[in-house]
């Protein structure tokens, strides 16, 4: 079975510079590059089986957002934010040199790029955004909320997967070896136990976040959205608290009035792991 190289990238912040790790799948001479951009709290061994899915015709790149998976941790936690991230990537994307570059996104992920996707003349010829909108339900940042940055650890794989299941339900149905497979990548070992890799500081900016700010963050949102011009697919979990349908309709309306794809029994977010979510990412991306 194919496995990706890790690699690492020197990224510039407002206190020096830190390490974005990514992890590159396929021939490094392939100029036609997907990358997949993870959410939150996650890192960018969420895309295994779909950038197995995507290696006949792709190099693919996933990035650990900073503060995740591999990367470091920001000195001040005050930088885990939209420009920092998108920031980075524009690095990483000078680095990987793709001749056509195509953007899978979940939640955060699609937030970062849409940012890449709506700089002027932006090097992304296709945008998957999945289950995230410039306009982000409170029922699902109140959920996330409730967790996010509380310190956690397990003694073994199996207790931190069950503790990770109760917290990650929305993305919907999944067999326990998916679920173990998609869990391992999220920790490490500290002492005799395990840890999320994830620095709990990435919660600082997202609860100093007040309404005034979360409304003009949407209005700049839409903005960056409206300046899309690539083609673009919205994949919805039809059960999101994060995305409306409201607003995913919206966004079929305006913009690149993307095009909606939405999956039973799945909230927020799909995991792009079951074979009719892999489906509509490559039938999208390979489609003329």
């Amino acid at each position: 079975m194919s496995e990706p190289r890790l690699q690492f990238v020197q990224c510039l912040s407002g206190r020096g510079l830190h390490r974005m790790a990514y992890w590159e799948w396929g021939d490094v001479a392939n100029d036609t590059v997907l990358v997949c951009a993870h959410g939150l709290t996650r890192q960018g061994r969420d895309f295994d089986v779909l950038a197995r899915a995507m290696l006949d015709r792709y190099r693919v790149v996933c990035p650990d957002v900073v503060g995740r998976g591999r990367s470091d941790w920001l000195a001040d936690p005050m930088g885990y934010a939209l420009p920092q991230y998108v920031a980075d990537m524009v690095t990483l994307l000078a680095r990987v040199n793709a001749r056509t570059l195509h953007w899978v996104g979940t939640s955060m992920g699609g937030l970062i790029g849409l940012g890449v996707a709506a700089l002027g003349h932006s090097p992304v010829d296709k945008l998957v955004l999945n289950d995230i909108g410039p306009r982000i339900d409170p029922a699902g940042v109140a959920r996330i909320g409730g967790y996010l940055g509380q310190a956690r650890q397990w003694r073994t794989l199996d207790e931190a997967a069950d503790a990770m299941w109760a917290i990650s339900t929305g993305f919907g149905p999944h067999t326990r070896e998916q679920w173990l497979t998609l869990s391992e990548p999220q920790l490490k070992t500290a002492g005799d136990s395990l840890v999320p890799r994830a620095d709990p500081q990435i919660a600082v900016p997202f609860k100093a976040t007040t309404p005034e700010m979360a409304t003009a963050g949407e209005a700049a949102l839409w903005h960056a959205y409206d300046r899309v011009q690539c083609a673009t697919l919205l994949l919805r979990g039809a059960e999101s608290d994060l995305l409306a349908r409201a607003t995913a309709q919206e966004m079929g309306a305006r913009g690149p009035r993307a095009r909606l794809v939405e999956f039973a029994g799945v909230g927020h977010a799909p995991t792009l792991v079951q074979p009719d979510q892999v489906k509509a990412v490559r039938e999208f991306l390979l489609s003329p």
